[in-house]
């Protein structure tokens, strides 16, 4: 998540040199994840991704806002702000900033003492507005609206009640009309990826059933940004970009929440808009996305052929984990028509690729894919092949290394490793990780999980007289 605009006005300095140099050897990715562990560790939030650090490495951001301010100065102990190459707040954001901070207007400045976050309330975890991700960047909403109307505004806050207001103005329609005729520029540009990022955020926190016709009114104001006339090059192809990708975001919304046909829709959406603008990294992420919905929809074949065509697009993109992960796509595929020859060829391709280890052309949207999901993957496969003894290693295994910050995906692999042991004939075992799954997915609404954890129920029922597998029946039941 970008840091608030206002932190980044100001004239135009060159790469900060001396945050590369804290990065050292690690991805940007990598980094960014690095970057989220202190926050927890000091009851931050913040939503930093490989794009922020690599907004912050080119000179783009040049002063920190609070909370990443407190972060940084966490990891870095006897560090200051000016020794990692940022510039001194007042300089940058100036009078406008200041009057905020007088009536107010902005948090408290870093001297003030430390305070661990309470814990998110149920009603906290299922509310946009409370997110603390969707306050950072409130000059961007602002501006955002200021310069491109309602379209970008909806871009750029998804969930916003602001949306709803603006929707409800007399004016609304007239304002519409000035849209059309509006220059897009850096702030709608900046509102998109915005939205992308808080999409992916909370997908990972909540899951995909209550975020996904939220989304949809943001990618349609993506699109209708689209229509109007950017101002240089450079601004097009991150629109487009941008709406691509929101485009794939709001079609995996809707496949975890089991809408295929709308998902199918979202991605060749993403994938004309990938062509259209000649993004290959656009159209990989759109056939990988593909690929995998097709693996979903039982039609294994047309997942072989999208992620061939997915690593095809991202031959020359400069990275290795991208083609790892492509390639698990396709052994997804193989795997589903009972090929075991071509799932293990995959697979090793796969890990070749994985070996190779991470670059700094790995996209932005690959945070989530390491070793768990890889393990996870495999064990789909072996899964698919009926082969329950190496799903359930390679489930166990997903499971034990995958990050707290993935809760969709922690409750995913636990789910996936109760119902390989149920298949493997391990009742008490399948159940002790239902139950785990199922309290995972307290703050989670994910129909594909809760389908997976209902073929465990059906393959556990000729066990129900076991008491810990009656418990997790009933449970699930009451889920």
């Amino acid at each position: 998540m970008a840091s608030s605009p206002s932190a980044s006005q100001g004239p135009r300095r060159g790469p900060n040199t001396a945050f590369r140099r804290l990065r050292g050897a690690l991805s940007p990715g990598e980094f960014a994840a690095a970057v989220r562990r202190s926050a927890r560790e000091i009851g931050e939030q913040v939503s930093c991704d490989a794009r922020y650090i690599g907004r912050v490495e080119a000179g783009e951001i040049r002063c920190p806002n609070y909370a990443y301010e407190r972060v940084f100065l966490h990891m870095f102990p006897g560090s200051s702000l000016a020794d990692m190459g940022f510039a001194p707040r007042e300089t940058v954001r100036g009078r406008a900033a200041r009057d905020r901070r007088a009536h107010g207007g902005e948090q408290a400045p870093p001297q003030a003492p430390l305070r661990r976050a309470e814990p998110l309330s149920a009603d906290a975890h299922h509310s946009f507005t409370d997110c603390p991700e969707m306050h950072e960047e409130s000059d961007v909403l602002r501006r955002a609206f200021m310069t491109g109307g309602p379209a970008a505004l909806a871009a750029a806050s998804i969930g916003a009640p602001l949306l709803d207001a603006v929707r409800a103005r007399p004016a609304a329609a007239a304002e519409r009309t000035a849209v059309a005729a509006h220059r897009a520029g850096e702030a709608e540009a900046s509102a998109v990826e915005g939205a992308v990022r808080r999409i992916r955020l909370l997908d990972d926190r909540h899951g995909a059933d209550g975020l996904f016709r939220r989304a949809g009114d943001s990618l349609r104001a993506a699109y209708e940004l689209l229509e109007s006339t950017a101002h240089r090059r450079s601004v097009s192809d991150r629109l487009h970009n941008g709406a691509g990708e929101l485009a794939i975001s709001v079609g995996w919304l809707a496949h975890d929440s089991g809408r295929f046909d709308d998902a199918r829709s979202h991605y060749a959406e993403a994938l004309a808009t990938a062509r259209v603008a000649s993004d290959a990294a656009l159209e990989a992420h759109a056939f990988c996305n593909t690929a995998f919905l097709a693996r979903d929809a039982d039609r294994p074949r047309e997942a072989v052929r999208a992620a061939q065509a997915g690593q095809s697009a991202a031959a020359q993109l400069g990275s290795a984990r991208l083609l790892s992960l492509l390639s698990l796509r396709e052994a997804g595929g193989w795997a589903g028509l009972g090929d075991r020859t071509g799932c293990q060829e995959a697979l090793a391709r796969a890990h070749h690729h994985f070996e190779r280890g991470p670059a700094d052309g790995d996209p932005e949207w690959m945070s989530f894919f390491g070793e768990a999901e890889q393990a996870g993957l495999e064990a789909q496969c072996w899964s698919a092949l009926g082969d329950w003894g190496r799903a359930v290693e390679h489930a166990r295994r997903a499971v034990a290394l995958q990050d707290p910050h993935f809760v969709r995906n922690k409750a995913l692999f636990t789910a996936e490793l109760s119902g390989d042991l149920a298949a493997q004939r391990r009742p008490e075992e399948a159940a002790e990780a239902g139950t785990r799954a199922l309290a995972l997915l307290g703050p989670v609404t994910s129909s594909r999980i809760r389908g997976m954890l209902g073929t465990t129920a059906r393959r556990l029922r000729p066990y129900r007289a076991e008491p810990s597998v009656a418990a997790f029946l009933e449970r699930a039941k009451t889920a």
